[in-house]
Parts: structure tokens; C-alpha cells; sequence
């Protein structure tokens, strides 16, 4: 039985000092989280960056959405200054006859319209 007993105690030494050679190399970063208050601001920051609602992931597709959002509001607003310009030079029948001919190609009951194109 006493054999028996050392055989386990020294089977077991040897599995601690297997994982303690495991373990070894990350022995010196253990150290540090040892310490409340770095143990503490490392969960706070890794809460910040990935779990909080407000992540770092949702702002930045947040921003990229934002960027898209601009660039839109100013194709739009370029697009609506000349649509306001052109209103105001369509308040004459002529202006908006010619403009309704060569923009939206109207055309009076007796005519043809040919569109001649160049590639």
C-alpha cells in the first residue's frame, strides 16, 4: 500500500511540474493581474471596446454610415440647386416649351422627333 501511495504522490508531482512548464510562460503576465486596480481598469476597457452597447464596432459602422449619409446630402443638395434654378428660368412659355422639348422630348401633335445620339 505504501508503494502504491508513493507511486501516486510522485505521479502527481510530475503532472504539477508538467502544467507548471505550461504555464510558464504566462506566469509573468499573471503577476500583474494580480493587482485590483489593473485587473479591474483592464475589464472596464475590455467592456468598453466589445461588450458595452457602444462598442467600438458600432461606431465605426456608425461612422462609415455617417460619411455615406453626407456625401448623399450633398448629391442631393447639389441636385436640388439646379433644379431650383431651372424653375426659375421656366416661368416664360418659351422657356418652358424649349426646356420641354429638349429635356423630356414633347412634341406637338403634328411632328416627328428624331434623336440622333453620337458613341
Amino acid at each position: 500500500m505504501c508503494k502504491w501511495l508513493s507511486v501516486y504522490i510522485c505521479g502527481m508531482a510530475e503532472r504539477d511540474t508538467t502544467e507548471k512548464s505550461r504555464l510558464a510562460p504566462f506566469k509573468k503576465y499573471f503577476r500583474y493581474f494580480r493587482n485590483k486596480y489593473i485587473l479591474s481598469i483592464t475589464v472596464v476597457t475590455l467592456y468598453a471596446l466589445f461588450l458595452d452597447d457602444d462598442d467600438m464596432f458600432t461606431l465605426i459602422s456608425q461612422n462609415s454610415k455617417l460619411r455615406k449619409l453626407k456625401a448623399d446630402h450633398a448629391l442631393v443638395a447639389e441636385k436640388l440647386t439646379k433644379t431650383t434654378r431651372t424653375l426659375k428660368q421656366l416661368d416664360h412659355n418659351a422657356a418652358l416649351e424649349r426646356y420641354a422639348r429638349e429635356e423630356k422630348l414633347f412634341k406637338k401633335d403634328n411632328e416627328d422627333i428624331f434623336i440622333i445620339s453620337y458613341e
